[in-house]
């Protein structure tokens, strides 16, 4: 397919290994106890085994990954050199642009000096870690096992030992934290002078333990006054510590430190996720592999595709996906996307401050920003 040849490739590493399960999490990540037998060896070779045949799938056809990005779970419960191997490997099977970002999430317990040096060493560019909160009873509620300051320990740790892209995760909205708890967390990632800052509004999940916490009314339910008034609350320290949203939930000091990874998903890139439960997309078709590491690393060591089920975009999905993506980035939706009635609702978003136009774009305003889905629900036909 020409497209693919003419559209940047992203690759993603989902290592589904967590020491502990967090409360409010519904990812597709194992403890242990839950893994029965199938642990980090027979992971990495079929991550291995895959890496293999995506490179026999893609065959030559994409430019080089101009990101990668290991994803959990928590990756850093793999060693340096575990990581940094399976990295080799990708660059070996798709070569790397000599601008490459690649990223790491990171659970801050897990990091240590050596692994940065080894991390860096071995080709990594930034570091992704999640933080959620410096309160100690939010961080209780959500079921972190980090203390508080360990992320702001660690961002210290690797800006010295040379990573010049370090993020942090933020969750607001948990559980009895107050707005005043909120701001506390955000100066206190501010402190240590990160290049990038998400924040997360809590979603409570069906099926986790925080949700049925709620439903037994042994936690209350934040509401969406309390939501919006901590995203203004992000908005205004970030922006005054010189950050801009260049995402709804995504601040960065100017735009050389966006998470481009990131982007590669808002704009449509073609991108492949290795590893079990990840996600893939060229050329207008989406897959999806197994969830569970037994049942992928079972598949590729029987010479099987790990694949789960598959989907054909077609056009008109295509265009309200980019709709539903590209309008959350403050450089805005072009026209061109928008049809003729979607454009004839386009005042009506203006004349209500949701949206303002920009040279040949429609970007969301603060206010559009806090309704982001509903404006996008108003917009489409």
């Amino acid at each position: 397919m020409a497209e693919l040849a003419d559209t940047p490739l992203s690759l993603y590493v989902h290592v589904p290994f967590c020491s502990t399960r967090c409360g409010y999490c519904d990812f597709n990540t194992y403890t242990n106890s839950e893994l029965q037998g199938s642990g980090t060896a027979d992971y990495l070779r079929a991550a291995h085994a895959e890496i293999d045949l995506a490179a026999r799938v893609l065959d030559g056809r994409t430019p080089p990954a101009s990101t990668v990005f290991f994803g959990g779970g928590t990756p850093t419960l793999l060693t340096g050199s575990e990581l940094t191997g399976l990295l080799a490997h990708l660059r070996d099977a798709f070569g790397l642009t000599s601008d490459a970002e690649v990223t790491t999430e990171a659970n801050p317990e897990t990091v240590t000096p050596e692994l940065l040096d080894e991390l860096l060493t071995g080709g990594f560019t930034r570091l992704s870690l999640g933080m959620q909160s410096s309160n100690e009873k939010v961080l209780q509620v959500l079921e972190r096992r980090h203390t508080p300051g360990r992320a702001l320990e660690v961002a210290r740790m690797a800006h010295a030992a040379g990573f010049s892209d370090v993020s942090l995760d933020l969750i607001y909205g948990t559980p009895g934290e107050s707005l005043d708890d909120w701001r506390a967390s955000l100066e206190s990632a501010l402190s240590v002078d990160p290049e990038h800052i998400s924040a997360y509004a809590l979603i409570v999940e069906d099926g986790t333990r925080l949700a049925n916490q709620i439903r037994h009314g042994k936690l209350p339910m934040t509401d969406d006054d309390d939501l919006a008034d901590k995203y203004l609350a992000a908005e205004e320290l970030l922006v005054r510590a010189g950050f801009e949203a260049y995402e709804v939930s995504n601040w960065s000091k100017g735009v050389e430190h966006r998470a481009r990874h990131n982007m590669a998903y808002w704009l449509g890139h073609t991108w492949w996720g290795i590893g079990p439960g990840a996600h893939s997309h060229a050329g207008g078709v989406r897959w999806w592999n197994v969830k569970h590491p037994r049942t992928y690393a079972a598949a590729l060591t029987d010479g099987r595709s790990p694949g789960a089920g598959r989907e054909i975009l077609e056009a008109p999905d295509r265009r309200v996906e980019r709709v539903l993506l590209e309008l959350r980035l403050s450089d805005g939706l072009p026209w061109s996307v928008l049809t003729d009635s979607e454009l004839g609702r386009v005042p009506d978003l203006v004349e209500r401050g949701l949206a303002k136009i920009t040279h040949d774009c429609l970007v969301l305003t603060l206010k559009g920003r806090l309704l982001a889905d509903a404006v996008i629900r108003d917009l489409l036909d």
